[in-house]
C-alpha cells in the first residue's frame, strides 16, 4: 500500500501514525528488532501500539540513546503502550535460517504477541512481514516513526537485560559489557575459551573457533 501523504520534506515522529489513523487504522503497530550484528545471543524483536496521546519526549532510535535514558523510556513506554509484544530467535535459530530469516521470525512472534491486535505495521528497514495485516516499511525507521522507536529501545533493554543474565551463566566473555557484539575483548575471549552454548556458529569470528566436525 502507498499512502501519498508520507511524501514530506519535514516529518513529525507521530506523522506517519497519524496518517493510519485518519484512514481509520486504530492500532499502528511499530516493529524494530536489536541484535543482528553481534556475536552470541538471541535477535529481539520489539512490537509496540502507541496511543494518541503517547508523551515520550526524547524518544529516538534506540542506539542514539544512553543505556540509563534507554532504561527510563522503556518504564514510559510499558506504562503508555495500548499494546506491547516482544519476540525472539535463538542463536540456535539464527545458525539454522540465517540471520535475516531469524529476525524477520522474532518480528512476527513479536507480532503475534499484541493484545490486541494490530490493524496496521510500520516496520524499520525494507523487508515486509508474511502475513495479512497491512504493512509498510521505512528505512530508518527508528528514528522517523515514534511507535517504531518505542519498538527499538523496547527490543534493545530487553535483549541487553538478556546479554546481562547470559554473563552470569558463561563467565568468561563479558557479555554485561558488550552484549555480544565483536568487541577485542569479546574476541579474544573466544579464542581462549572456544565458543559458548549462546554463540553463532555459522558467524565468522566464531566459526573458525569450533571443532572440524562443525566447521
Amino acid at each position: 500500500m502507498t499512502l501519498e501523504l508520507f511524501s514530506v520534506t519535514q516529518e513529525h515522529p507521530l506523522q506517519f501514525e497519524h496518517g493510519l489513523w485518519a484512514q481509520g487504522y486504530e492500532r499502528v503497530a511499530g516493529i524494530d528488532e536489536a541484535g543482528r550484528g553481534p556475536l552470541a545471543g538471541p535477535v529481539v524483536a520489539a512490537a509496540v501500539v502507541l496511543p494518541t496521546e503517547a508523551d515520550l519526549p526524547g524518544l529516538t532510535d534506540s542506539k542514539k540513546l544512553a543505556p540509563r535514558v534507554r532504561e527510563q523510556l522503556y518504564e514510559r513506554i510499558r506504562q503508555q503502550a495500548v499494546a506491547v509484544g516482544v519476540g525472539l530467535s535463538s542463536a540456535e535459530e539464527i545458525d539454522e535460517i540465517n540471520i535475516l530469516q531469524a529476525t524477520l521470525q522474532a518480528m512476527s512472534r513479536a507480532v503475534a504477541r499484541l493484545k490486541p491486535a494490530p490493524g496496521y505495521l510500520l516496520i524499520d528497514g525494507i523487508t515486509t512481514l508474511p502475513g495479512s495485516v497491512p504493512q509498510r516499511t521505512l528505512k530508518k525507521g527508528d528514528s522517523r516513526s515514534l511507535s517504531i522507536s518505542a519498538a527499538s529501545v523496547i527490543a534493545k533493554v530487553v535483549r541487553d537485560r538478556l546479554m546481562v543474565h547470559y554473563d552470569r551463566c558463561y563467565p568468561g566473555y563479558g557479555f554485561a559489557g558488550h552484549k555480544g557484539y565483536g568487541s577485542a575483548a569479546h574476541r579474544q575471549a573466544i579464542a581462549e575459551l572456544g565458543p559458548s552454548p549462546i554463540h553463532r556458529k555459522t558467524f565468522r569470528g566464531v566459526r573458525e573457533y569450533l571443532p572440524a566436525v562443525f566447521g
